[in-house]
């Protein structure tokens, strides 16, 4: 039955795997990263701190090899400065709160520590394999930030959409912020000597994007063959007025059910949107 589906119920993303958090993740990340910035701005005044938090803290190809491996969860929670932290917590409030309401609060965590984690790994990379212009250790946001930056996009693929981008309103596709987000990581990875770390970027873009069209969505890139994600074709139907409660559901909306397991949510349509909220509506009635 319709009020057996797990997005029809409320509230609306109540997941499991986090049964005794009931807020956002998206201002839960804020606040950790605004409160582990205190931390280390105090522990900064402290030189053997400062030197602890460079070896065994932040991302680098040293500590790797000494099997330092949970840097690649600690780096993400440090920032060189102040607006360092701001730049990439405003990337998280404005990207982030559509994309979790969108994914679920599970799913909108993973997302986000899947980027930073993948960022750092794309970044150690290239670290390896060029010490002189990538071996520097690494810290910040900036690559889960990257990631909620690219799912954002891939969610709102070909809706057009305003970002101040400096101050200045600017409008465009999903498709294109993709583009221009993961056009301005290659172009910072072929400059030499840059001190923001593009290859993590660029890692959490990748991320964001694949996470969100393979595992979110269900389905491949957009450029497969033409015609393959077509929505069913729903046939006309009498009045709803004139259709049993269960007709409606068999006739009209098992078709679209079909289509959010095998593409997701995020795929339907405003009609199939609305064709939910009428299927909701007679089922009050019963």
């Amino acid at each position: 039955m319709l009020e057996d589906r797990d997005y029809m119920r409320q509230p609306k993303y109540r997941e499991p795997g986090f049964p005794g958090f009931r807020g956002s993740w998206t201002v839960a990340l804020l606040l950790l990263n605004t409160a582990i910035f205190v931390l280390q701005w105090i522990a900064l005044r402290n030189p053997h701190s400062d030197q602890f938090i460079q070896d065994y803290l932040a991302l680098s190809l040293e500590g790797l090899r000494h099997g330092q491996l949970w840097q690649f969860f600690t780096y993400q929670f440090l920032h060189t400065g102040l607006w360092h932290l701001a730049f990439n917590c405003l990337a998280i409030y404005f990207f982030g709160r559509p994309v979790e309401q969108a994914l679920g609060p599970r799913r909108f965590l993973a997302l986000y520590l899947a980027s930073g984690i993948l960022g750092g790994f794309l970044q150690m990379l290239f670290a390896l394999a060029m010490p002189v212009y990538f071996g520097g250790a690494v810290v910040g946001a900036s690559a889960g930030a990257s990631g909620l930056v690219a799912a954002f996009a891939t969610l709102h693929w070909r809706e057009r959409f305003t970002l101040l981008i400096y101050f200045i309103p600017v409008t465009l596709q999903g498709r294109t912020l993709l583009w221009l987000s993961a056009g301005l990581a290659v172009a910072g990875i072929l400059t030499p000597h840059s001190s923001i770390a593009n290859a993590a970027h660029l890692g959490g873009i990748l991320t964001g994007y694949f996470y969100v069209r393979l595992w979110a969505q269900g389905r491949l890139p957009q450029w497969k063959i033409p015609g393959e994600n077509r929505p069913p074709r729903l046939r006309t139907l009498p009045p709803d007025d004139d259709l049993s409660a269960e007709e409606f559901l068999k006739r009209e909306v098992d078709p679209i059910l079909d289509k959010i397991s095998a593409q997701g949510i995020q795929s339907l349509t405003a009609r199939e949107r609305e064709t939910l909220e009428r299927a909701r509506a007679k089922m009050i009635q019963r």
